[in-house]
């Protein structure tokens, strides 16, 4: 995993599903923090972090069937069927690093935040804590980070992800989905 170098601020940008050309501007955004990432990656890899088993927590596995299911060439953890979560994140990070010699991972996850942002997605140039908002101890991960604000933190957390509509969720997930398509095309054809 990637420290966020001394020479580059923490940066987060936020981005509305209900704009038109969302999967534009976030598939430029993600282009962008690729490209200003320091090192020499030999594969992308999206890592998409959930489970089914909690509404408000697909977010992740339903971004990684749409990268499948439209032939992402990226490589993608976390599915609906082969879920990424607390119980094999670890083995999950483990195996990436030994099957690519330098992996640049793209991290995906659903997170709480303030009710006013509820629904807005958000990519940062550095790693996430998953399960944070629900008092999870889990290692960092991703080189950079997509999160979809799916809920209001607060107690219980984990009872907030469990009564998140699903049409927000999918919502998200399509917007999510898209730009990283948007992302592996431009980054896949030939300059």
């Amino acid at each position: 995993m990637s420290i966020l170098s001394n020479s580059r601020k923490k940066r987060i940008e936020y981005f509305n599903p209900q704009d038109e050309e969302i999967y534009i501007n976030l598939g430029n955004a993600i282009i962008t923090m690729i490209h200003e990432a320091e090192g020499n990656y030999s594969d992308i890899i999206v890592v998409c972090i959930g489970t089914d088993r909690a509404t408000g927590d697909a977010l992740g596995p339903l971004v990684g069937d749409f990268l499948l299911e439209n032939n992402c060439t990226f490589g993608v953890n976390g599915t609906l069927k082969y879920p990424v979560h607390a119980l094999n994140l670890k083995d999950t990070i483990r195996e990436i690093y030994n099957e690519y010699s330098n992996p640049f991972i793209i991290a995906i996850d659903a997170s709480l935040g303030m009710a006013k942002d509820i629904g807005l997605i958000t990519l940062s140039n550095t790693y996430i804590y998953p399960g944070k908002g629900v008092n999870k101890k889990l290692p960092a991960i991703g080189d950079i980070s997509i999160t979809g604000i799916v809920n209001q933190s607060g107690k219980p957390g984990s009872m907030l992800l469990q009564n998140t509509r699903l049409y927000l969720v999918k919502k998200m997930a399509d917007c999510i989905g898209n730009a990283l398509i948007y992302a592996n095309d431009y980054l896949s054809s030939p300059l």
